[in-house]
């Protein structure tokens, strides 16, 4: 008699691995291959880290749209070579003006994208004009190239504007995004326009070379900023098409508070450790939590003798993240309990061992769906970050900033930035960011090995959720101490963030790797 039962999880049987990048003139890590690709560009022209991070997230903004974008909002840390600190720059979330509760009535069901709100009326806090937060992404970049980058966004714009007119690659991977968001997409004319084909996603051939989907009028948009400069966006030519787009689709947005946007930067949070400060965003995002995290954990003397973390060690991993996590929603009830989320993150060093590491996001994937027809780029659906419901303090409100799940890191030492990480995939992000950054730096693990390390992932107070291929007796632990779900990193469904990360320990070399389960991403340095 043939005994057989299956197994109630698919088995995805083979290795993945991807290749880290080694130079000493700097190291770009990014979501996408072309985005890396063009923040080397940049750092072999002499930019520095800034410049090519710049470079990257307007890239980004093309060949990820799913992701990132124009349309987007973010947050970054950046450290000079000769700068004792890390500086925090702030482009989060922030509410029209016109924005109120009103706009939002309730169906009695509960919704059905991100977060645990109340279902609204024709879902219109989660797609649509009503969706839409300020577009801060370009006035981030733009602040960071005048305050601290060498080059004209002129040209550190040229490979955006050459991926635009090229168009989005259409392989497998770009079938399986758009697939997510097609159904809400087919809504919208210029969306289904540009990223469907007949209301559905497009196919890459059987066989052969898959080509570019044609990007609408993005090049051009790209264009104009690298004329006009990027406060066109905002006071120009540029922010007259945004209002009047958003007005004749009945959105908030408004060309005054366009006009007055400005980006905040303020000193990074920094928590001792070791011989090292891991410094962290400091606002309306994950950086103080993940902080809260870090001082519950006992700082190691060294580890360095460790080859791989203990049983012990991700236990007591969880049980700071599940504290830091119980203080969060205790004290701060607007963080939208959402374990997932469509977020990109980028690394750069450069050749003299600068440092950025920068979070973005459109929120939702392809944000709000909505592609504005007089320039070609997604708008964010960032209004769902904050609760349909009046009277709480998360409640919509004109004008009021969201927290955010965003959280990328520099750890420094003897004044210098040696480690940049972080990790796309809502709050999903702040465990992957913490693992990675202990591993490279308490286990002198290299930056190769941490990336392909299994992980655990602690989204919230209560459940664990562990990588299939942790050992038994990691495994066993993190069951005994509570709650614990056994999941696969895999592609789709994704279970755990997409970290990355670069280290220049040595002061000479930078070293960086790409999340592995990211088909697209890539870590490059210049040859």
């Amino acid at each position: 008699m043939v005994s057989y039962q299956p197994l109630t999880y698919p088995v995805h049987n083979w290795t993945v691995r991807k290749p880290i990048a080694e130079s000493s003139k700097g190291v770009v890590a990014s979501q996408v291959y072309d985005a890396s690709a063009a923040g080397v560009a940049v750092l072999e022209a002499g930019g520095n880290a800034v410049d090519a991070a710049v470079a990257t997230a307007f890239a980004l903004a093309v060949v990820e749209p799913w992701n990132s974008g124009l349309g987007g909002v973010g947050f970054a840390l950046y450290q000079g070579h000769d700068k004792g600190t890390a500086t925090s720059i702030h482009f989060g979330p922030v509410a029209p003006r016109k924005l109120r509760p009103e706009l939002f009535p309730l169906t009695g069901r509960p919704a059905t994208d991100l977060f645990p709100w109340p279902q609204v009326e024709n879902d219109a806090n989660s797609h649509g004009p009503l969706s839409f937060c300020l577009p801060t992404a370009v006035a981030g970049y733009g602040t960071m190239l005048e305050r601290w980058g060498t080059m004209p966004l002129s040209e550190v714009l040229q490979p955006a504007i050459v991926l635009a007119k090229r168009g989005l690659p259409s392989d497998w991977f770009s079938t399986l995004m758009l697939a997510q968001a097609a159904p809400i997409m087919r809504k919208y004319g210029e969306t289904a326009r540009i990223f469907l084909r007949d209301g559905l996603p497009p196919v890459p051939p059987y066989q052969g070379t898959p080509g570019f989907l044609p990007l609408g009028r993005m090049s051009e948009t790209l264009e104009r900023l690298a004329h006009a400069g990027w406060r066109d966006f905002y006071q120009g030519d540029l922010a007259t098409s945004i209002v009047r787009d958003i007005a004749e689709m009945g959105g908030l947005i408004g060309r005054e508070e366009l006009d007055a946007y400005e980006v905040e930067t303020a000193h990074a949070l920094s928590v001792p450790w070791g011989d090292s400060s891991i410094q962290l965003s400091s606002g309306m995002n994950a950086g103080p939590t993940l902080a809260d995290a870090f001082k519950m954990l006992e700082p190691p003397v060294s580890r360095r003798e460790e080859k791989h973390p203990s049983a012990q060690w991700y236990v007591e991993i969880a049980k700071a993240l599940k504290a830091a996590y119980k203080k969060r929603l205790h004290e701060d009830s607007s963080d939208p309990s959402a374990p997932k989320g469509c977020t990109t993150h980028l690394n750069v060093c450069d050749a003299k061992g600068s440092m950025v590491a920068l979070t973005t996001t459109l929120l939702s994937s392809m944000g709000s769906r909505v592609v504005l027809p007089s320039t070609g780029f997604v708008m964010n659906n960032g209004v769902m970050w904050f609760d349909p419901r009046p009277g709480t303090s998360n409640s919509v409100e004109g004008g009021k900033k969201a927290l955010s799940n965003m959280c990328p890191a520099i750890i420094s030492r003897d004044g210098r930035p040696v480690v940049a990480g972080g990790a796309a995939g809502g709050r999903r992000i702040m465990a992957a960011v913490a693992q990675l950054l202990l591993l490279v730096h308490d286990f002198d693990m290299s930056v190769g090995d941490a990336a392909h390390c299994p992980r655990i992932d602690v989204s919230g107070p209560e459940q664990v959720s562990a990588d299939r291929r942790l050992p038994a007796l990691v495994l066993h632990a993190l069951r005994e101490l509570g709650e614990c779900e056994v999941v696969d990193h895999n592609v789709l469904p994704i279970n755990f963030a997409r970290p990355s990360v670069i280290e220049r320990f040595d002061g000479r070399t930078a070293r960086g790797v790409s999340d592995a389960f990211s088909p697209w991403s890539a870590a490059l340095g210049p040859q």
